[in-house]
């Protein structure tokens, strides 16, 4: 423990000296617009039209990058503008969603064009709400002029919002219609849920373009009719087997299958798709496999664990891109076969990042940290994740030391961390039990991300079991409506766990009545509440209500508590029952449950019964020897602890102290 203190101050140390100082994570203190437009752009030039191409350029630039501030000081002090100039700034706050600005801008054109208009419809439609929506159509009904783009900006609003029957009516009005116009209609149908009104547009399609059949797979994929999506597939590829997009969306159903376990479907797709070597010599021009193709099959294969089948479509391929390799690297991983992941790692032409972070990730998995560093500090190029990996790597197998040491590592090379960083170290405080180093986190949390559900829940379970009841309730309460049920489970388990019984069985109780589903580890905790408070009835209620109100099945950990509850009650012969009536076999902690109930009431029968299924379970364990010993001897059975005793030195067992199941 000493090096882990040692490692720990220095932590603390790299705090205070300004080693987490927002600058020193990769944050760069940042100048405000207002200063950053009087000090880095200076006003143009008087000037008139010869040089507006220059200054339109210069304008497009500052919003390219992002310096719309500076941009608009710029546009202002311009006395020469055109209509580029206009639509330039026009574009830029619609994009930004600054729609006030924008229409300020568009009111005040001296000439506005039908790029304008369009700019300010779409900005207008692209915003969920009728108030908007209206408004877009007003400007589009007061248009000089309209183009497709007028009329297909606006169906799109309507369908984005749900209005099919309005975008059907406008459809109807067009004048002329294009290919997009149609594939707005289709998108809008399958996005409501209209999959045959969709079905219906397409078939009655004039001429379809690349996206038009891959727009309606994906939709179809989306409203979970696949079949129907293979059906029109089919079809596509019997009309005009030529067409190189059907590539395109039979690997989105490829793909669609897979995330829905649906293999066979997606292996019998990929087997409709005609590979070059089908094909010969009529292969140009032709639909035929992609490495897109093969890339989803193996995929979905990975995705169920089938890593035979997909190493050998891997091996089958021709070509082979650096997705293709990442996915049977992380199968390998994903299976815990770090040796198969290696050796295709080794093979690998050009690994990139995602490679040697799976490599990194994997075998922080299998608990080989040495390994996992040693890839880390190979890597050419590291990011984000790579450290995330390692320090959570470190986490998880409890090195503590180690997680720290990459932290400051991490922070002096100035990689700026994330939330998934913090998460981690929170979770190192917890194990460490060190409520200053997990406060100092807390406030690199407050000062550098801005908290989400899985960080806050972190928090509380770091006060929580740090013993700070008060703060991990006040972050609680903080989450408000965000909570999730690790939010509930990390406040009962705390409350439980430091002996505040009553307030983990009313949060309980607050819990169900918010509609909250428990889990298996909610009603551990509140199991123990009750053992811990003596309330033998409602704890024998919430272990069958487990069951018949939520279908958890119980597990070893919940008959533990429950035959502690019992057995504290002295009702030890249900305790027995219930350890025979386990579905499973009882392990140490419900023996050690039983023994300990057995001691506070002086049942030295049913001690031994305990005793003897301990020694099995743990035989080099002292513990079940010196326990009975001594409850042999408070009930002067000098025989039967003589008999203990010897059956310590015959199994040459070594008296271990400071440990008790009581």
């Amino acid at each position: 423990m000493s090096r882990l203190k040692a490692v720990a101050f220095t932590f603390r140390a790299a705090a205070l000296r300004g080693g987490f100082r927002p600058h020193a994570s990769g944050i760069q203190p940042s100048t405000s617009s207002r200063f950053a437009s009087t000090s880095t752009v200076k006003p143009p030039p008087s000037s008139g039209a010869s040089d507006i191409f220059r200054l339109n350029k210069q304008l497009s630039n500052l919003i390219r990058i992002g310096r719309l501030s500076d941009a608009r000081f710029m546009f202002d002090k311009m006395t020469y503008r055109n209509t580029v100039t206009w639509n330039s700034m026009i574009s830029a706050y619609v994009k930004r969603r600054e729609l006030a600005k924008a229409r300020e801008l568009f009111d005040r054109m001296p000439e506005s064009d039908i790029v304008s208009w369009n700019l300010m419809i779409s900005g207008y439609t692209s915003c969920l709400g009728t108030r908007f929506l209206e408004e877009g159509r007003r400007l589009f009904d007061q248009m000089p002029e309209r183009d497709f783009v007028s009329w297909n900006t606006m169906i799109s609003g309507y369908a984005k919002n749900g209005k099919m029957d309005e975008a059907t009516r406008l459809f109807n009005t067009m004048p002329k219609r294009n290919v997009v116009s149609w594939n707005a209609m289709i998108t809008g149908f399958l996005h409501n849920g209209d999959v045959d009104s969709a079905i219906g547009f397409f078939e009655r399609m004039p001429e379809r373009d690349s996206s038009s059949l891959s727009a309606l797979v994906s939709g179809l994929i989306q409203n979970g009719k696949l079949d129907e999506a293979a059906r029109i597939l089919v079809k596509c590829v019997n009309q005009d087997d030529c067409r190189q997009d059907l590539v395109h969306a039979y690997n989105t159903l490829i793909a669609g299958c897979g995330q829905r376990g649906r293999v066979d479907d997606a292996r019998r797709l990929f087997d409709q798709i005609p590979s070059k070597s089908d094909l010969g010599a009529q292969k140009n021009g032709r639909f035929e496999r992609n490495v897109v193709s093969w890339n989803s099959m193996i995929m979905c294969y990975v995705k169920v664990g089938d890593i035979v089948s997909a190493r050998q479509l891997f091996d089958q391929m021709v070509e082979r891109d650096t997705f293709s390799w990442n996915t049977m690297i992380s199968g390998y991983v994903k299976m815990s076969d770090m040796e198969e992941a290696s050796n295709l790692f080794c093979a690998m032409p050009n690994p990139d990042t995602l490679s040697w972070n799976s490599m990194i990730s994997g075998y922080s998995q299998m608990g080989n940290l040495e390994l996992a560093l040693d890839f880390f500090q190979k890597m050419p190029q590291k990011n984000l994740v790579s450290w995330n990996s390692l320090i959570a790597g470190y986490e998880k197998n409890e090195d503590y030391e180690g997680a720290i040491k990459i932290f400051i590592q991490m922070q002096d090379e100035g990689e700026k961390h994330d939330r998934h960083t913090l998460s981690s170290i929170l979770s190192v405080s917890t194990g460490l039990v060190d409520l200053h180093l997990g406060m100092q986190i807390h406030q690199l949390v407050s000062k550098t991300v801005i908290p989400d559900v899985p960080i806050n829940n972190s928090l509380v379970t770091m006060y929580s079991r740090c013993g700070a009841i008060t703060d991990a309730r006040t972050i609680f309460e903080e989450m408000k409506l965000s909570k999730d049920v690790i939010s509930w489970n990390a406040m009962i388990g705390g409350y439980a766990s430091h002996g505040f019984a009553t307030e983990a069985l009313e949060l309980f109780k607050l819990m169900k009545r918010k509609k909250v589903w428990p889990t298996y580890i909610t009603f551990i905790s509140v199991l123990n509440a009750c053992a811990n408070a003596g309330l033998v009835d409602e704890g024998r209620g919430h272990f069958r209500s487990m069951f018949s109100e939520y279908g958890i099945e119980p597990r070893v950990e919940h008959y533990a508590s429950l035959i502690d509850i019992v057995g504290r009650h002295g009702q030890l012969e249900e305790a027995l029952d219930l350890i025979n009536s386990m579905p499973f076999e009882p392990d140490k902690a419900v023996w050690g449950a039983l023994m300990g109930a057995c001691r506070v009431h002086n049942n030295v029968d049913l001690a031994r019964v305990a005793a003897e299924a301990l020694m099995k379970l743990e035989p080099e364990s002292s513990t079940p020897y010196v326990l009975l010993y001594n409850m042999y001897a408070d009930a002067e059975q000098w025989d039967d602890a003589t008999e203990v005793r010897a059956m310590m030195e015959r199994n040459k067992i070594k008296k271990k102290l400071a440990r008790s199941w009581v």
